[in-house]
């Protein structure tokens, strides 16, 4: 079972910036999907961006203009980078992949905590 371990969650203060690291534990072909959602307290998950060999999609309500997502294919690892942090971006940021080629699956990470003070 492929297993994903991030890395990089801390707390910063606002407009402040972090760079997220996922890497798989087996590879992630590269038409899948790789990303990152996100879990604040009492909400519900939502995408923050994932990306493949040839679409990437961010969410354009928060992160559009400050975060960016880059995959390293070789490593089967995906970064997210983020700028100008705000205190709604506190979160627990979680690595997702869909994993396997016939009927994809996905694999979540533990989390990493992001914490954005003002």
């Amino acid at each position: 079972q492929v297993q994903l371990v991030e890395s990089g969650g801390d707390s910063v203060q606002a407009g402040g910036s972090l760079k997220l690291s996922c890497v798989a534990s087996g590879r992630i072909v590269g038409a899948n999907p790789m990303g990152w959602y996100r879990q604040a307290p009492g909400k519900q998950r939502e995408l923050v961006a994932d990306i493949t060999l040839t679409t990437t999609t961010i969410n354009e309500d928060f992160a559009k203009g400050r975060f960016t997502i880059s995959r390293d294919y070789p490593k089967s690892a995906v970064y997210l980078e983020m700028n100008n942090l705000k205190p709604e971006d506190t979160a627990v940021y979680i690595c997702n992949a869909k994993v396997g080629l016939r009927s994809p699956v996905d694999v979540w990470g533990q989390g990493t905590q992001v914490t954005v003070f003002s």
